[in-house]
């Protein structure tokens, strides 16, 4: 049988996708190795429980895959342990939580608004349900304050201290965190682990661009799409034998129950995929191209964040005086992707935003260059100002898309 009416919804997304410039910072294209993991004999095998340990008998090839996919995590982000079955990123958070702390314990994360994720303690997620969460903010400067961080820490005594994010534009010092943490457990009642989210930077940490939180936290949580460009799911690592246990029952039988190994054996193909050598030449040009786009837009007059890693955010209020939500359908209209966003300080509501969040993963998958990323800056500039009408601007965006790889073919 074929689904031709699901089919055509395929035909006109892989249409878009294709004729489209994708700088939605979340999101990327995975090879077609992955993808051909993702549809593997393995999505019809049942495996409850873990590698040698299993619910169900015929388990001998996925354990092989499973086992694979743990090795070369492991070897990626230099770190004892490391969890492949998590279905998402936010199950990950769901499960380290578990394993590290209790209902109702304090959790202390970055002011949601200032960048973190709904599940950093948002009132709409479980994880602020569960447990309570007091929040520390960026500087005035839109960068991390370490002094009031540790200021902070010794306010308010919690029992787990959270770093990573889905809108921070700048390096982050794990190191730093970590001298941080230890020196108020030196004194505190009740000592404070450290948990880090580099489900945004997993990629540049892989390539070996930025510090590794997996030194310095006791455990860290990530997806392995976005900057891995892996297919969606998420892992737990750690280096702290003592959490293994308590990582592995948190997530089966406590979060969730079979694990997806076709998606597993995808990551274990992603995994080996960001251990060559032209996975950091890709990351390289992720941030060069990145940092080209903010450095456009800010010689045009407008006002960014600047950045050091894979995004940016672009206060469109105060560059062209319409909010995120307006911006973004703007860009969406000549197939340019973006999501609004807010900023530091912002004065909009969630809904509206004053800011775009813009990133350079998927379109540096394709094939961007550093010039292209200059070309998109100024064309965002001119569709945003009004300057050009839509039938130009389809026609600028796809005379820089004609040179990129079709998505399917990657």
């Amino acid at each position: 049988m074929i689904d031709q009416e699901l089919r055509n919804i395929y035909l006109r997304e892989e249409k878009r996708q294709n004729g489209g410039i994708e700088l939605i910072a979340s999101e990327n294209y995975p090879s077609r190795e992955v993808r051909e993991a993702c549809s593997s004999i393995l999505m019809a095998k049942y495996a409850e429980g873990y590698p040698e340990h299993r619910y169900y008998g015929g388990c001998v090839n996925v354990d092989a895959a499973e086992n694979l996919a743990m090795e070369r995590a492991q070897k990626l982000f230099h770190c004892r342990y490391a969890n492949v079955q998590p279905h998402s990123g936010s199950q990950a958070n769901y499960a380290a939580y578990h394993a590290v702390i209790r209902p109702g314990d304090k959790v202390m994360s970055l002011i949601l608004n200032d960048g973190g994720h709904l599940t950093h303690g948002s009132p709409v997620s479980f994880s602020s349900e569960m447990y309570r969460f007091v929040h520390y903010p960026l500087g005035e400067d839109g960068r991390l304050d370490y002094d009031v961080i540790a200021k902070r820490l010794d306010e308010e005594n919690p029992n787990l201290f959270l770093a990573g994010y889905s809108a921070y534009p700048f390096a982050i010092d794990f190191r730093r965190m970590r001298e941080i943490i230890d020196a108020h457990n030196a004194h505190a009642e009740t000592p404070c682990l450290f948990m880090v989210d580099m489900a945004h930077i997993a990629g540049i940490i892989a390539a070996g661009l930025t510090q590794n939180p997996c030194e310095f936290a006791d455990i860290v949580t990530t997806t392995t799409h976005k900057t891995l460009r892996g297919p969606r799911g998420g892992m737990i690592l750690t280096n702290r034998e003592d959490l293994v246990k308590k990582i592995k029952s948190a997530v089966f039988p406590y979060a969730q129950g079979g694990p997806l190994e076709h998606i597993i054996g995808a990551k274990a193909t992603c995994f080996a995929e960001a251990l060559e050598p032209s996975f950091k030449e890709y990351m390289e040009g992720v941030l060069r191209n990145t940092a080209a786009c903010d450095e456009e837009l800010r010689s045009l007059g407008c006002v960014s964040s600047g950045t050091e890693n894979h995004l940016f955010l672009l206060d469109v209020l105060a560059s062209f005086g319409i909010s995120g939500k307006e911006a973004q359908a703007k860009l969406e209209e000549v197939g340019i992707t973006t999501n609004k966003n807010m900023i530091h300080g912002d004065t909009l509501k969630p809904s509206e935003c004053s800011g775009l969040r813009i990133g350079f993963a998927a379109a540096t998958t394709r094939g961007c260059t550093e010039e292209q990323a200059r070309a998109i800056a100024r064309l965002m500039f001119k569709v945003l100002k009004g300057a050009i009408s839509q039938d130009e601007a389809k026609e600028e965006a796809a005379g820089i898309v004609s040179t990129w790889k079709d998505v399917m073919t990657l």
